[in-house]
């Protein structure tokens, strides 16, 4: 068994052939570029147990070489991965059962008769990789860069594999990312969790590509940091698989979802105060505004124009298209892994990144909701969208950290505060006036929110 870390970054046909002839890789390839055609068999059995036990089971022909691999699921945010791997090789083309002993298979199968599994689909393609070397510092990195092109066929249905894989076989996983970086800033690369063989199952089942990420377990005693850093790779997981589903097919809700999670990740870097320092985090939250300044009044438009949902696709695969989607991703993953916001703060800032999140939460949402100022409001109604920003810092600790506040109703407040940022949004007539300042009082009403800002 070894432990396989690597990222996969969705390319084109022109990107994967300027790939090719990169200066950078041009530099550091210490192999030269081998070409190998590889074909791929994956089995299941008919009601895709393996599947459901987050593993995958595969038989290659490699030349002349029959490869029998098992991999797990393991742990994949923003197309970097990490997941253990056994191979076996084998003397013909057929799946050795006795390989796949307690040793490396699920304690969750085992009463699974592994002679119900069947062949289910194949992942044909060309590979051209190239051992590259990769300095940081006195550290010796080396990392294999492997260009795939062709298909996934799974029945009638097939999707082309058209991406680059960077995979780390000496060094530390931020390399990869740092390499992935420098190509990313000249060529379109889109960071993809989805394995070849979750697209398999997608052609399979439509239904089985999981856009939900586990919610992450918070609890009142972490410090500040590491809750941060779990909500941070979370809502960036997320933002990945809607992404990739959305380019896959079209659906306008997922769009909605993807840049929701992008709002999220902004009022997420900008509600840390000291805990990260804004110079850290300067270039990021001006990449995500940009990001956000051209999407957000596409989705509004959308809202009552279907021709702007019609086109929703065609715009996104421009996104697709261009370096920024991809570069910002790779960036934010950097940032995190190496948790860069830690780095240059002064003592108030380390105090506050090692705050027990159960004692700094309540002081944040205390501030935040005094300065949100809502008798103003009811009074201002029509003034209330300048404070989104704001509402938005309140949302998404509300969202996905609220259990950890000692607080009655903190549900109910979430709701009702949630109505107000939607009202806040919309067009302002008579009655959406009436409906701000009636929702603003129902807001400041509530015990949950008398009792966080006393």
């Amino acid at each position: 068994m070894v432990k396989e870390t690597e990222i996969k970054l969705r390319a084109s046909r022109a990107t994967l052939a300027a790939l090719r002839e990169h200066p950078l890789l041009k530099k550091r390839n210490k192999s030269g570029w081998q070409r190998g055609e590889l074909f791929n068999q994956y089995y299941d059995t008919p009601d895709r147990d393996l599947a459901s036990a987050k593993v995958a089971l595969r038989l290659r022909r490699d030349g002349e070489q029959f490869i029998q691999t098992l991999k797990s699921r393991g742990q994949s945010v923003a197309g970097l991965s990490e997941r253990n791997e056994w191979d076996w090789y084998l003397s013909k083309a057929k799946l050795d059962l006795k390989k796949l002993d307690d040793s490396c298979w699920p304690a969750s199968l085992a009463e699974l008769d592994k002679k119900t599994l069947q062949p289910l689909f194949t992942t044909d393609f060309v590979r051209e990789k190239a051992e590259i070397a990769w300095g940081r510092g006195k550290a010796k990195v080396v990392i294999e860069a492997a260009l795939d092109l062709g298909k996934v066929i799974a029945g009638e249905g097939e999707e082309e594999i058209c991406e680059l894989e960077l995979e780390l076989r000496q060094g530390e996983p931020a390399a990869l990312l740092e390499l992935a970086c420098e190509l990313a800033a000249e060529l379109p690369l889109m960071p993809c969790d989805i394995s070849k063989a979750e697209r398999g199952y997608r052609l399979f089942d439509a239904g089985s590509y999981t856009l939900s990420l586990p919610a992450p377990e918070l609890n009142a005693e972490m410090s500040l940091d590491d809750a941060f850093a779990a909500l941070a790779w979370h809502l960036l997981g997320a933002s990945q698989r809607l992404a990739e589903q959305y380019r896959w097919n079209g659906h306008w809700s997922l769009l909605q979802q993807w840049l929701e999670q992008l709002i999220d990740l902004r009022a997420l870097l900008a509600s840390l105060g000291q805990a990260a320092p804004r110079a850290s985090s300067r270039e990021l939250r001006e990449a995500l505004d940009a990001l956000l300044d051209d999407w957000r009044p596409r989705l509004a438009a959308g809202q009552e124009d279907d021709s702007m949902r019609r086109n929703a696709p065609a715009l996104f695969a421009a996104e697709l298209d261009g370096c920024r989607w991809g570069l910002l991703s790779l960036k934010l993953s950097h940032w995190l892994l190496q948790r860069s916001w830690t780095q240059a703060r002064n003592n108030r800032g380390n105090r506050q990144g090692n705050a027990a999140l159960g004692n700094w939460l309540p002081t944040l949402l205390a501030e935040e909701g005094a300065a949100l100022q809502l008798r103003r409001y009811q009074q201002q109604p029509e003034d209330l969208a300048e404070q989104m920003p704001r509402l938005e810092r309140l949302l998404v600790w509300l969202r996905l950290a609220r259990g950890v506040l000692e607080v009655p109703e903190v549900d109910r407040l979430y709701g009702e505060l949630n109505k107000l940022y939607e009202l806040a949004q919309q067009d302002l007539d008579d009655e959406q006036r009436q409906l701000r300042a009636t929702q603003t009082q129902i807001v400041n009403s509530l015990k949950a929110w008398k009792a966080l800002v006393k």
